[in-house]
């Protein structure tokens, strides 16, 4: 299981290259949701959102020989431009498997990091099997995007900056897909503040975690239909869910409507740009501000890849 000297050993590694992002409040989300929170802004993050802090440590912890042969990662957008700009910053090729639906923004950004682009149906095409194939092919080093432990590591240091920086919290919501974030944050912040409740975030289109969580095994869902195209998983991994099922009290699920609203939130009272996954712990956090009344509450905003098209469609300018 991923320890919390893994979270420390990558924080070190991250250091005076990833942004430590801010945290910010709104006393009229407070009073809104009855609520006191603390939101940590990774759309402020290297490359757009929190996925740059596990594909650094992960390229980072590859030895020069591995580095050498390239790496091969697959991604529906913000893992791919993480591991695209940490290659290009160790100075090792990169190749990335990305549906050929993906956000236009999220294609361009990935190419622009100097990353060769394949892609792929993801309604009909297994990307699990077709990336084991290319890296195979390719003698490339594989990155996964959130089952794999120096992936782990590198997102849970957005969960140690919380901890440290946000004293005496209650919870934490964290948007969760696959599990890398959701389970490298929930070991840190619990090593720093034991009696932390961790909570994930997900669309209720995609519910997959909270089933597997309630259910106690790993549940495999339909590619789910929502905006939060960076939630399209269909199951949690396997590395996450151990520390997910251990440690984690629940999953949190919201329509997509609600994640139009925190957008839109987002954008008119802290003038910051989400994308829709990168909105979904603090829609999470809307849609069930009852269980969190007079507490203290941190949430990620994961990430703002959107282009103004699409940002300006859902928010019916």
């Amino acid at each position: 299981m991923l320890q919390f000297t893994d979270i420390q050993a990558a924080a070190e590694r991250l250091k005076g290259v990833a942004h430590r992002t801010p945290i910010l409040t709104s006393s009229t989300l407070n009073r809104m949701l009855g609520c006191e929170v603390f939101l940590k802004a990774e759309n402020f993050q290297r490359m757009g959102a929190f996925k740059f802090r596990g594909g650094y440590n992960a390229i980072h912890s590859l030895t020069d020989a591995e580095r050498a042969r390239g790496v091969l990662a697959f991604s529906s957008g913000n893992h791919a431009q993480a591991v695209a700009l940490a290659a290009k910053l160790h100075g090792c090729k990169s190749a990335i498997l990305m549906p050929s639906d993906a956000p236009q923004m999220k294609l361009d950004a990935t190419r622009g990091y100097g990353s060769e682009v394949i892609t792929y149906d993801r309604y009909k095409e297994d990307r699990n099997v077709l990336a084991k194939q290319l890296s195979d092919e390719r003698n490339a080093v594989l990155i996964p995007p959130y089952d794999y432990l120096p992936v782990m590591a590198g997102q849970g240091t957005c969960g140690l900056e919380i901890a440290q920086d946000v004293p005496n919290l209650a919870a934490l919501i964290v948007c969760t897909g696959g599990g890398g974030f959701l389970s490298g944050s929930t070991v840190a912040a619990k090593a720093l503040q034991p009696d932390i409740q961790v909570f994930g975030a997900e669309p209720q289109a995609g519910n997959d975690v909270q089933q597997s969580l309630r259910t106690g095994k790993i549940v495999t869902i339909d590619v789910p239909q929502t905006i939060c195209d960076g939630q399209q998983t269909q199951s949690v991994g396997v590395n996450p869910f151990e520390v997910i099922r251990a440690h984690v009290t629940d999953i949190l699920t919201t329509p997509d409507a609600t994640v139009v609203e925190a957008m839109r939130f987002a954008f008119d009272r802290l003038k910051i740009v989400l994308e829709p996954s990168g909105a979904c712990a603090l829609a999470s956090l809307m849609a069930n501000k009852g269980r969190f009344a007079g507490k203290r509450v941190a949430v990620t905003l994961s990430g703002g890849n959107i282009d103004f098209a699409r940002f300006a469609a859902l928010l019916g300018a």
